[in-house]
C-alpha cells in the first residue's frame, strides 16, 4: 500500500497566483518502490527551552538506510486544544536550525538517516506545547 502526501496552497497575496496542489507517493531511492518503514505517529510534550531529540536515528528499532529517501512530517499542535501562535519550537538536525514552527504549523522535509543526524526540537519558552511528528524510510 502506498503512502502519499498531499498539499494545497492558495493565497490573495500575489495577483496572479492561481494556487498549488500537489500530491506526491513516497517511494524509495531512485525508483518506484514504496517507501517500506516508519517510525509511526507519535506524540512528545515538551514544557523546557532546551533541546531535544525526537528522533534519535541510532536508536530506531528497524536500522534506516543511510543518505536515502526519507520524510519527517512534524507539526506544533499547541497544548489542551489551544494553538498559540506565538510559542515557537525550532526543529533542526542535530540542534542546526532549520526552522520555527509556531502553534499550527507544520513540515514535511526529506532528510537524511545517518545515525549521527538526529531530529531535534527546541521550544523558545518555558510553554508546554505539544509535537506530533512521523518518519518514513527505506529499511536497511
Amino acid at each position: 500500500m502506498a503512502t502519499t502526501a498531499t498539499i494545497s496552497i492558495s493565497s490573495d497575496i500575489s495577483p496572479g497566483f492561481s494556487g498549488i496542489s500537489e500530491t506526491m507517493t513516497l517511494t524509495q531511492g531512485g525508483g518506484l518502490v514504496d517507501i517500506d518503514s516508519t517510525t509511526g505517529f507519535q506524540r512528545r510534550k515538551l514544557s523546557a527551552a532546551s533541546v531535544v531529540d525526537l528522533v534519535t536515528m541510532a536508536n530506531e528499532l528497524v536500522e534506516p538506510k543511510d543518505s536515502v529517501a526519507a520524510k519527517v512530517f512534524i507539526r506544533n499542535i499547541g497544548y489542551r486544544g489551544v494553538i498559540d501562535k506565538s510559542v515557537g519550537v525550532t526543529i533542526g538536525i542535530n540542534a542546526e536550525p532549520i526552522g520555527k514552527l509556531y502553534g499550527g504549523d507544520w513540515m514535511m522535509m526529506p532528510l537524511t538517516t545517518i545515525d549521527a543526524d538526529d531530529i531535534t526540537a527546541t521550544p523558545a519558552t518555558d510553554d508546554t506545547v505539544i509535537i506530533e511528528y512521523v518518519m518514513f524510510y527505506e529499511e536497511a
